[in-house]
């Protein structure tokens, strides 16, 4: 049985009352306390105040005094009956001078007493209440520095009463004859104080030794009161001043006594003047001011804002009570309620409790409209749970069918999958890992990860896999032996409730992509007709080969007569020759670098061979290749090649000008039709024609490097309306003269130099930064395109990161290339053509209808325009036999969806013609000439 503690319930309302009780006591007395603090120092502000305009005013009220009794003492020494007296030494005419100035010298300025002293500092004359021994007490020193300072001087002795004392020096015909002193007494200045401070004054003389007649003496203090005012009631409470504080406790400081209900403040001021000597005895100013109505006035005033205080505590009470009593009753009420909510009876707060209507609402209000909304929200969320359980339900089955699929899956999904723990046993793994490794589940799950399919890998990032997962490559063995180059991506699972974590290893076979990534790398390298070096391993090769102390030969080879072969037994049989030539080569240059560098030129690089080593390598190549044969439907075709054959360093020791040598070479052994091949000697090298094609290839390496290039426009006209459509990029090359060459002088070295290809991009670059600054977004442009170009497997990519940079779009473009150039090699050129269309580029067949034997192929290259050769149009309205030519190869060209441009257009006669074969666009001189591109308004 459970037991209960007991628990006290307080109600919130009394809590609510009770903590603001206690809040506002807190802050009522906080306030009083404040006020009254605030007011007692505003009173001790004021009293240090009026203390020390006191101390001031004593200050001041002596130095008047002083003043006032230097100007009476100066006018009696002035008098010249008492100067005449005081040098005769005549006694009775000086007492009868100031007699005759007594009366108002105490009357109306308030001395006491006159005395006259000789130079000798001897009494004559005395009047007033000087008593015999004041000479002794002032000091005979301090008369005579008067009369030696020839100064008056001051001087307060405090002794059986407090004096002033004023000394003045009697000067006769420039010689001092004696001193005027008066004095007075204080008392007066005590009388003066009482007025101006409304305070009570005593004027104390304190001294070390009990006086022997002393009617008011004050023992605590040692002190005798020679001046007071009031004395009837001042005295005996100076008397209980005394007897409560010593006269430390008053001298210079403020001491509040307490009688009969009054209170008083007490505060002894000490009389300094100018030359006081007043050895043991000293005179003080006791102020004694009534503060009664002050303190009581405080008390009153503290007293009133404690009361307001309060008055305000019990008024908020019973405010917050009224204000607390209704919405705690309501609070009681929803209390009450709630907890029938648990018991599931959502009937009990719309029944009971009706929503507040009142414009304002407060806490209570929410909480009532709050409490109803969750009882319905409640019996909505039990009707929805019912409802999702049965939802549930159907769900769990669904999941079994979808569970059954993904075991479908997971067994018949051609990849494996492998889930293993850190120590890579097998837990599970798919039908087709199993079919893999020729293991049943059981076997694979007494073996390892690694032992199976991980066995040639470093495993040390096995914890990083289960942290993150990874990818990684492995070679697995297959059941039938064969090794497989599996890609695994791994994933962790992580199983909380079992507290412990897996690894899902998904591993994808790709043992062909793997294979054909090799066969890319060696198509880099390599020629996919004749599976020799490509243009650019050799040239490669050759940079490395040419170097300074290093010797050699190379063999530069020519078919003859190779377009004959294409043009009468078509492509395949061209084919063909090409592969048995370089079967024939590669079987004779065994060991060294044998490459196909374009259509049916070849070279050979012999490294480290002598000129007699070359010439019979060029021998034994020109003899087989002259017993190689290609018989196709009764045409026999002999692979003959013409062989130039140059050494380095002695015809060059740059590769561009040994393979322009032995270019040179390869012609000259052309026109030798006795011996197939040629050694180019010293003095041939030194002819100017060789000459010529060494500084054609310096002059264009230099335009490369330095972008001496020019482009130029020639436009090319729709025939229906003879409105620009497009234009044709041509490029040309100043001369030292400024004259533009035309491309004629320096093609054709570049194709043999190689050069070809690295002004083919810097064409395609130009070309398309020309098309980003046209102002019409429409215009399109045309660029030719070399034959080695079909042979450059960048291309494409190079093309796409100029379109990338220079923000173009790549319809903008048309790609023209030449209809033997893509005959030649029409494989590698159908290659290339369908990137550069993929890329978005169009794709235009020049100089067509040269060979026949392109018809075939027409249809197959993916070519958007033909153009058909210049030499065609120039005398179609002369020739019969151009007409008919030109007439078949526009309706071949129409019936295959080709657009047909006409070139070489340069009289107006040759436009009917066209008109009359549905030509679509013409170009030439009569209808546009080539322009600079700021002539063009290109630029």
């Amino acid at each position: 049985m459970r037991c209960h503690k007991r628990v006290v319930q307080i109600g919130l309302k009394w809590r609510a009352l009770f903590l603001t009780s206690l809040l506002l006591l807190a802050l009522a007395s906080l306030i009083a306390w404040v006020s009254n603090h605030a007011l007692v120092q505003q009173f001790n502000y004021s009293q240090k105040i009026f203390y020390e305009r006191q101390r001031h005013d004593v200050f001041l009220t002596l130095q008047r005094s002083a003043d006032s009794m230097r100007q009476i003492a100066s006018v009696i020494a002035s008098s010249s009956t008492l100067r005449s007296a005081l040098l005769a030494a005549d006694v009775s005419s000086i007492e009868a001078s100031l007699k005759s100035q007594w009366p108002t010298l105490q009357l109306d300025a308030g001395i006491d007493d006159v005395s006259i002293y000789n130079k000798d500092m001897v009494k004559i004359v005395s009047i007033g209440q000087m008593t015999s021994d004041t000479g002794k007490e002032l000091g005979v020193d301090w008369l005579k520095s008067v009369i030696e300072m020839e100064q008056p001087d001051t001087k307060l002795l405090c002794h059986h009463e407090c004096r002033q004392y004023m000394a003045v020096p009697i000067l006769v015909k420039g010689t001092n004859a004696g001193v005027v002193m008066v004095s007075r007494s204080l008392a007066d200045v005590t009388r003066y104080m009482q007025k101006s401070s409304g305070s009570e004054i005593a004027l104390l003389v304190r001294s070390k030794k009990h006086p022997d007649k002393a009617e008011r003496y004050i023992a605590n203090w040692n002190s005798t009161i020679v001046a007071l005012t009031h004395e009837s009631s001042s005295f005996p409470l100076i008397e209980g001043i005394s007897n409560s504080a010593s006269f430390e406790n008053i001298n210079g400081k403020v001491y509040r006594y307490s009688e009969s209900g009054r209170e008083y403040e007490v505060i002894a001021i000490p009389i300094e003047g100018e030359g006081d000597e007043v050895d043991d005895h000293s005179g003080y100013f006791v102020l004694i001011s009534n503060v009664t109505d002050q303190v009581k006035s405080i008390s009153q005033t503290t007293r009133t804002v404690l009361l307001i205080a309060l008055g305000g505590w019990i008024a908020a009470e019973i405010l917050l009570f009224f204000i607390l009593r209704y919405r705690m009753n309501r609070l009681k009420n929803i209390s009450q309620k709630l907890p029938f909510l648990a018991n599931r009876r959502y009937n009990v707060m719309r029944s009971e409790l009706a929503p507040s209507r009142s414009f304002f609402q407060d806490e209570i209000d929410v909480l009532e409209s709050t409490a109803i909304d969750l009882e319905i929200k409640l019996e909505e969320l039990e009707i929805e749970v019912s409802k999702r359980g049965t939802e549930l339900e159907a769900r769990v089955r669904e999941l079994a069918r979808e569970r059954d699929f993904v075991s479908g899956l997971f067994n018949t999904a051609q990849v494996l999958i492998v889930i293993h723990d850190r120590c890579g046993n097998i837990t599970l793994a798919n039908h087709f890992c199993q079919a893999i490794t020729g293991l049943s589940e059981q076997e694979l799950k007494k073996s390892t990860f690694q032992q199976l399919f991980a066995a040639d890998l470093d495993l040390v990032r096995i914890d990083e896999f289960f942290d993150n997962g990874g990818q990684q490559e492995s070679d697995v063995a297959s059941s039938d032996g064969e090794v497989k180059v599996i890609v695994w991506y791994h994933t962790p699972l992580q199983y909380e409730e079992l507290g412990r974590q897996e690894l899902i290893s998904v591993g994808v076979d790709i043992t062909d992509r793997k294979l054909a990534e090799r066969r890319l790398a060696w198509l880099a390298n390599r020629d996919p007709l004749t599976e020799l070096y490509n243009r650019r391993f050799f040239k490669e090769a050759l940079q490395r080969a040419v170097i300074p102390g290093a010797f050699g030969a190379v063999l530069y080879l020519d078919l003859d007569r190779f377009k004959e072969v294409n043009e009468a037994s078509g492509h395949q049989s061209g084919d063909q020759l090409l592969r048995a030539v370089a079967t024939a080569l590669a079987d004779l240059s065994h060991g060294n670098i044998v490459a196909r560098l374009g259509g049916d030129e070849f070279a050979i690089l012999l490294e480290n061979a002598s000129e007699q080593t070359a010439t019979e390598m060029a021998q034994r190549i020109a003899d087989r290749l002259e017993q190689k044969t290609l018989s196709i439907e009764g045409r026999v075709h002999r692979a003959s090649a013409s062989i130039g054959v140059a050494l380095y360093p002695d015809n060059g020791d740059h590769p561009d000008e040994l393979m322009a040598n032995a270019d040179y070479a390869m012609y000259r052994a052309k026109e030798d039709a006795g011996q197939r091949w040629h050694l180019l000697s010293p003095e041939q090298q030194g002819r100017e024609e060789l000459k010529q094609r060494i500084y054609w290839v310096e002059n264009i390496r230099n335009a490369l490097l330095n972008n001496q290039f020019e482009l130029m426009v020639q436009p090319i006209f729709r025939l229906s309306d003879l409105n620009v459509q497009h234009y044709e990029l041509l490029l040309r090359l100043k001369d030292e003269n400024g004259i533009y060459l035309s491309p004629a002088i320096f093609i054709p070295i570049a194709e043999r130099s190689g050069q070809i290809v690295a002004i083919d991009r810097w064409v395609l670059s130009n070309g398309i930064g020309l098309i980003s600054r046209l102002s019409s977004k429409n215009a399109v442009l045309a660029v030719n395109l070399s034959g080695q170009s079909l042979h450059d497997t960048g291309l494409t990519d190079f093309m796409k990161r100029e379109f990338d940079r220079h923000q173009v779009e790549p319809k903008r473009l048309i790609i023209e290339v030449t209809e033997t150039a893509a005959v030649t090699d029409f494989t590698a050129a159908r290659g290339v053509l369908e990137s550069i269309r993929m890329l978005g580029c169009q794709v235009a067949l020049d100089d067509f209808g040269v060979g026949f034997s392109s018809f075939y192929y027409l249809g197959q290259l993916p070519a958007d325009y033909i153009k058909i050769d210049g030499s065609f149009i120039r005398a179609l309205p002369d020739s019969e036999e151009n007409q008919l030519i030109v007439k078949a190869i526009a309706d071949i060209a129409r019936g295959m969806g080709k657009k047909i441009v006409a070139e070489f257009v340069d009289k107006e006669s040759i436009l009917p013609y066209l008109e009359k074969y549905k030509i679509d666009y013409v170009q030439g001189y009569y209808l546009g000439r080539p322009t600079t591109i700021s002539d063009a308004g290109f630029g």
